[in-house]
């Protein structure tokens, strides 16, 4: 238990200062960019005195180590800024654009998780028959696709022939969950057709991997079926990497969404974060960056942490 305690804190260690080099890199990222801040928003007509005025204002006539510095002491505190197009609290702006995103990747992960893995285990079962081959020609065939053009592609036959969805998703908080699922159907089964490949590759990979193991071909002399073999042997000793990877699709989803919600025209924090740039607003666009970055790191601490701890042999290393 002191080990596992021990890497648990050296994980999270590592997290914090991933999320500190991050952080650096999007302030960094942000400075370097062409053009001056101050001139994009106040236009080529601003007079000389009115830029520097405004420069003072945001506090750009600062040294970059003092801007980045009150800029992630602010952060530490919780204190995101003010958006520099309507002048909002940037954490009042992100509340509800964050649970948006979260709402729509968790409704993609209760349809692609259970997905992959059951056909992750069929394929297994009936690796190269006819049934393996087709679901990993039609998975192959949907991630092999951009997320831009599966989209459109559902939007055309679901949407625009069909009838059945809306091609915009459209959600606020006076719809009930039904109709929020109904507005996100299209955004979430792009977002499904997308991930579900990952893992039912992976999920199939583990398990012929250990059904070719001697405790399994043991099993197999001794009359065990099928069916029991993957469910009480083989499965156990797979989880670790399949728990890798639906935990890393996971951190896809929250974090992978932009695109997908560009198209939709999605309230989420991809479209926030696309709006912004194209206003300039630099520090909803650093906000949005770093919670993104936040969000697949913990997700990633996570997964490394739930691998070890499915695993005795990483639990207990000679």
């Amino acid at each position: 238990m002191n080990k596992l305690l021990k890497m648990v804190a050296q994980r999270i260690a590592l997290g914090c200062l991933s999320l500190w080099v991050v952080s650096l890199i999007i302030f960094l990222g942000m400075e370097f960019l062409p053009g001056d801040i101050a001139t994009e928003i106040l236009g080529q007509s601003a007079t000389a005195e009115t830029v520097a005025a405004f420069r003072q204002s945001l506090g750009l006539d600062q040294p970059l180590h003092i801007r980045y510095l009150d800029w992630f002491g602010s952060l530490i505190q919780g204190d995101f800024g003010r958006s520099l197009a309507n002048g909002r609290e940037i954490g009042e702006l992100l509340g509800g654009r964050f649970a948006n995103t979260l709402f729509l990747a968790v409704v993609a992960a209760l349809i692609s998780v259970p997905l992959a893995l059951a056909l992750g285990f069929l394929a297994a079962l009936y690796r190269n028959g006819l049934f393996d081959r087709t679901i990993n020609a039609v998975t192959l065939t949907s991630i092999s696709f951009p997320e831009f053009f599966v989209a459109y592609i559902l939007i055309l036959f679901l949407s625009v022939n069909a009838g059945w969805f809306p091609s915009l998703a459209n959600v606020d908080e006076t719809q009930s969950l039904g109709q929020r699922l109904y507005s996100v159907a299209l955004p979430s089964l792009t977002l499904t057709l997308v991930v579900v490949a990952h893992m039912m590759r992976m999920t199939r990979a583990a398990i012929i991997n250990l059904l070719a193991s001697p405790y399994i071909e043991m099993a197999t002399l001794k009359g065990v079926g099928r069916w029991r073999i993957i469910m009480h042997h083989a499965l156990p000793n797979a989880w670790a990497p399949i728990i890798n990877v639906v935990v890393l699709n996971l951190a896809y989803l929250v974090v992978g969404v932009v695109v997908v919600e560009v198209v939709f025209v999605y309230p989420g924090m991809g479209q926030l974060m696309v709006d912004s740039v194209q206003k300039r607003d630099v520090p909803v666009v650093q906000a949005c960056s770093l919670i993104f970055a936040a969000t697949y790191i913990l997700l990633n601490l996570t997964a490394d942490i739930l691998s070890v701890v499915s695993n005795p042999r990483l639990r207990h290393p000679r």
